[in-house]
């Protein structure tokens, strides 16, 4: 059976008025995004303002200005956990763990790059780690599958250390173009690259 990738535990229950305007801060947040095209452009002010709350109100809701980006995350991160967790193989349960590496490591790369504008504003640059440069979900689900494949003499918690900062490492958010010698396809070359990468740290 295979283990749950995240620690369990009951959440503390919220008032129903705060799970209301946190619900309405970021549906507004979400809107002003679309409208605007681009996460410069959301502030603080302006959330509370358009969504007629209070601006200390926005503050205990989130922290900061990228508290809010990482509230806007988790939605697409929940889902994205429960196909690894519970969705078909290979990037669920039912395939090789070497297949799940691979498929994990195309579909984060994929999840990365397509939100990575509020990736990027999500990190918490006041952090010596920014916050959100690594998932609850990366190393822990990494170092369960290198365990599973049994590289013979290797360090899996280093190994799964590594593998997942080239996933979740902020180079990934910031890749661009311009850094590299043949700018095209950066999604699709990242993934095969990371397959590449797997297939031979797995070869035994």
């Amino acid at each position: 059976m295979e283990r749950s990738v995240l620690p369990l535990g009951a959440p503390r229950a919220e008032r129903a008025d705060a799970v209301r305007n946190r619900s309405h801060l970021l549906a507004t947040a979400r809107t002003m995004l679309a409208e605007q095209g681009g996460a410069d452009s959301l502030t603080m002010d302006g959330l509370a303002e358009r969504a007629r709350l209070g601006k200390g109100t926005v503050f205990r809701r989130f922290g900061s200005r990228a508290g809010i980006f990482q509230a806007l995350l988790d939605d697409e991160e929940q889902a994205f956990q429960e196909q690894v967790m519970a969705g078909p193989p290979p990037l669920g349960p039912g395939a090789g763990p070497v297949e799940r590496l691979i498929a994990y490591g195309r579909a984060r790369i994929a999840f990365m790059l397509g939100h990575h504008e509020i990736a990027r504003a999500a990190l918490d640059v006041s952090q010596c780690i920014p916050a959100g440069s690594e998932t609850p979900l990366s190393r822990t689900h990494i170092r369960m599958l290198l365990g599973q494949v049994r590289i013979e003499g290797a360090d899996l918690d280093m190994l799964a250390v590594q593998l997942t900062a080239a996933l979740d490492g902020l180079l990934l958010l910031y890749l661009s173009a311009s850094d590299l010698t043949e700018p095209t396809g950066i999604e699709e070359r990242t993934a095969r690259a990371w397959q590449d990468l797997i297939q031979r740290v797995c070869s035994t």
